[in-house]
């Protein structure tokens, strides 16, 4: 009975080494690198959930410029890695043509669709979170006016600053929105010198609570609404401790649960391909309270914003998604 227990133990040993051999999961950053404090940064800490999780190291690549995505991708499927996640839209390209070189790896991408077998397409209801943060903000300012600065003048962003207009004007019909983006090149997420100016820009103008969903440029953003005593709002990650008390919220957009689970279905055997749609109903965006934003949301604010939560989620209120039709009716 002994040998058959220790040959049971061996042979599970075995099965485990084997197991932890083929789990090679791996991260590709987009430009504005991982400690971005939003977008990236978000990704990074679920892969390092993960590995604390799990103790399985994973791969990582920061990349410098647009060719190093497909490099990266071939770079990390010729060695064996899989899952493989790249964070952002720019990687559509690159993903669609490696996937098809690689039929058995398994690729990520968060923020854009990729139609293969071997594919999962990971896309967030990114005007759903922008639509609560609009709520907020219109309950928090004291002028009338609030602004949203974007990074690079794309789609997404077109969504989130729509989503954002639609809960501001549902909150108060005669707010005023001012509206900028940082540029037209992938620079634009990682500007936040220019992105400060904007904000000053827009707080002169009587902005007195900022939205910016720019990657690292929105760094910038937050530091420029603290140091003028206004209020910005984060993105992607919890972003409130930057300025504890000078971050109203941030639109918490959950990549580093994304990231996560790609990794965990990998190793478990459950990884399937297709498109997910993460919204407000699937916990996927939300806007994060904590200790740093606590004296910020007052009972008046977090009454209107959890009651529209509750409306997106039970389908009574249907938030505008942009890129349905390039246009956004909120005035």
């Amino acid at each position: 009975m002994k040998r058959i227990v220790l040959g049971l133990m061996a042979a599970a040993a075995l099965s485990v080494s084997a197991f932890a051999a083929d789990d090679k999961p791996a991260v590709i950053y987009d430009l504005g690198g991982k400690f971005d404090k939003s977008f990236n940064e978000a990704a990074f800490n679920g892969a390092e959930k993960y590995k604390a999780d799990s103790g399985v190291k994973y791969r990582e690549f920061e990349i410098q410029n647009e060719a190093q995505r497909e490099q990266a991708l071939r770079k990390f499927a010729s060695d064996g890695n899989s899952p493989i996640v790249i964070a952002g839209f720019s990687a559509a390209a690159a993903i669609e043509k490696v996937a098809t070189e690689f039929p058995d790896t398994k690729f990520v991408i968060i923020d854009a669709v990729v139609e293969k077998p071997n594919v999962r397409s990971v896309v967030f209801n990114d005007n759903e979170g922008s639509y609560l943060v609009g709520v907020i903000a219109a309950k928090a300012s004291k002028t009338g006016t609030v602004s949203f600065i974007g990074g690079m003048d794309v789609p997404l962003i077109r969504n989130f600053a729509c989503g954002y207009v639609g809960g501001v004007k549902a909150t108060n019909p005669e707010a005023k929105v001012i509206q900028n983006m940082t540029g037209d090149t992938p620079a634009a997420w990682n500007d936040p010198a220019k992105g400060g100016e904007i904000a000053k820009s827009q707080m002169d103008q009587g902005s007195d609570v900022v939205f910016a969903a720019a990657g690292g440029t929105g760094i910038g953003v937050l530091q420029a609404a603290a140091d003028a005593d206004k209020l910005g709002i984060g993105v992607d990650s919890n972003q409130n401790g930057l300025h504890p008390g000078k971050v109203l919220t941030s639109m918490m957009k959950r990549v580093d649960v994304a990231t996560y689970n790609a990794f965990k279905d990998g190793a478990d055997g459950k990884f399937t391909a297709g498109v997910n749609v993460l919204g407000v109903k699937e916990a996927g965006v939300d806007y994060a309270a904590d200790e740093n934003n606590a004296k910020l949301l007052t009972d008046d604010i977090k009454k209107a914003v959890e009651s529209a939560k509750a409306d997106i989620i039970s389908g009574k209120i249907k938030v505008h998604n942009y890129n349905t039709d390039n246009a956004c009716p909120y005035k």
